[in-house]
C-alpha cells in the first residue's frame, strides 16, 4: 500500500494514494485520493477505504456498522435512523468499533452485556430493562446482516441470548377523573387542546403534532391521521404513518372538536399548516409540569394513550373497534399490549362456554 508526495502549484508538498479495488459488483477499479499532508494520513485513508469494501467477516465492526447504515437509509424512516445511529456511536461503536467482525465471539458479547448490566450512572440508576433489550436488538441485528451479506458463520448473540425486557413491567394509566384532575391546570390553549385530544382520542404524540386544519373538517367530528410529525437532526419534517392501519378517521366529541375549530380560527392558520406550533420534546415537559401542579403521578405522554384504552375497554367497546381506532396493524397487536387490562374475561368465556353446554344437554334430553 503505497503513497505518493506530490507538489502544488503553489509548491505545497502533499501526498495521495492510488490503488485498485473489487467493486461490489467484482469489477476491477482504480481509486486515487489525494489532499493529504502526511503519507500516514494518506494510507490511513486507503486501509479506511479497503476495508469498508471488504465483503467478508474481517470487516471492521466500526466500517459494517457505516455500510449497514447506508443500507437501511433506503428503507427505514429518519427517526428510525437517528435512533439506531445513537445506540451505535454511544453503546456499540465503542466498544467493537476496531474489532473485526469475525473476531466478535459470544464471550466478548457476553463480557459487553455483563458491563452494560452493571453500568449506573451518577445517582445510581441503571438502565431500563426495555433499553438494554433494544440495545442487544441493534447488536444483533448487524451481525444478522454480516451473517447475510458478509459471510459471517453466525450472529454471537444467538449463543449469549438476549438481556433485559422486551416490554416495561407496568402499564401506567390514568383514570378519566385523573385527566379531569390535570386539565383545569392548564391554562395554555394549545397545550390544554393537545392534551385534551390525547386523552379522548387516543392518537399517537406524532400523530396529534401532524395535525393540520386539513386534517379537522368542519362538518364532522373527527380526526383524520394520516402522517407523523418529527424532527431530525433539527430539521422538522412530516412522514408517513406508522403502517398502513394507521391512516384512518378517528371519531371525538362535539366539544373537543369545537374546541380544536376554535383553536384553528384564533390562529388563523392555514389548510397545511400545523396545528400545534410545539414539538414532543416541549408537550413532555409541559406534561410533567402540569402533572406535578395537579399533584399526579408521573406518567409518560404515550401513557395517555393507553389510559385512552383502558377508558374503551371499561365501556365495554369491542376489541376489534379498538384496535381500528388506535390504528394498530390487527387485532392480535391490541390484544398483545391490553390483554392484562381485561380481568376476569378468560372467566366470562369459560361461563358463555359452560352455558352452550348446558343447552346441549338440555337438546338430547329432548331427543328421546
Amino acid at each position: 500500500m503505497p503513497a505518493y508526495k506530490y507538489q502544488t502549484k503553489e509548491g505545497k508538498n502533499l501526498w495521495y494514494c492510488s490503488f485498485h479495488y473489487a467493486d461490489w459488483m467484482g469489477q476491477n477499479k482504480r481509486k486515487k485520493k489525494m489532499g493529504f499532508a502526511t503519507r500516514r494520513e494518506a494510507l490511513d485513508w486507503e486501509r479506511t477505504f479497503l476495508d469498508k469494501e471488504c465483503k467478508n467477516p474481517d470487516i471492521l465492526f466500526s466500517s459494517l456498522v457505516e455500510n449497514y447504515m447506508k443500507d437501511c437509509d433506503t428503507h427505514m424512516k429518519p427517526t428510525t435512523l437517528e435512533n439506531k445511529q445513537y445506540i451505535y456511536d454511544l453503546k456499540l461503536i465503542p466498544y467493537f468499533g476496531k474489532m473485526k467482525v469475525s473476531d466478535i465471539t459470544p464471550l466478548r458479547v457476553r463480557t459487553w452485556q455483563n458491563e452494560l448490566i452493571n453500568y449506573k450512572d451518577e445517582n445510581g440508576e441503571a438502565y431500563s430493562p426495555t433499553y438494554l433489550k433494544s440495545i442487544h436488538a441493534q447488536l444483533s441485528a448487524i451481525l444478522n446482516y454480516a451473517v447475510k451479506y458478509y459471510n459471517l458463520p453466525g450472529n454471537p448473540c444467538k449463543a449469549t441470548g438476549s438481556m433485559g425486557k422486551g416490554k416495561a413491567a407496568e402499564m401506567k394509566i390514568w383514570t378519566r377523573d385523573q385527566f379531569e384532575q390535570f386539565l383545569p391546570f392548564e391554562k395554555k390553549q394549545g397545550y390544554h387542546c393537545a392534551f385534551n385530544i390525547l386523552f379522548y382520542s387516543g392518537v399517537r404524540a406524532s400523530e396529534l403534532l401532524a395535525l393540520t386544519p386539513e386534517d379537522v373538517p368542519r362538518d364532522r367530528n373527527v380526526l383524520r391521521i394520516n402522517k407523523n410529525f418529527a424532527v431530525v437532526k433539527g430539521v422538522a419534517m412530516f412522514l408517513t404513518p406508522k403502517t398502513e392501519r394507521s391512516i384512518r378517521e378517528v371519531s371525538i366529541h362535539k366539544s373537543l372538536h369545537d374546541e380544536i375549530l376554535q383553536y384553528i380560527d384564533d390562529l388563523c392558520l392555514d389548510p397545511e399548516e400545523r396545528i400545534f406550533y410545539f414539538t414532543k420534546s416541549g408537550l413532555l415537559k409541559e406534561f410533567h409540569n402540569i402533572s406535578e401542579k395537579a399533584g399526579l403521578e408521573q406518567i409518560r405522554i404515550h401513557d395517555l394513550r393507553h389510559s385512552h384504552t383502558s377508558m374503551l375497554i371499561d365501556m365495554n367497546i369491542p376489541i376489534i373497534q379498538i384496535s381500528e381506532r388506535l390504528g394498530h396493524e390487527n387485532v392480535e397487536t391490541t390484544w398483545k399490549i391490553y390483554a392484562h387490562l381485561y380481568p376476569g374475561k378468560a372467566e366470562t368465556v369459560a361461563d358463555k362456554l359452560g352455558d352452550l353446554f348446558v343447552d346441549e344437554d338440555v337438546d338430547s334430553e329432548d331427543d328421546f
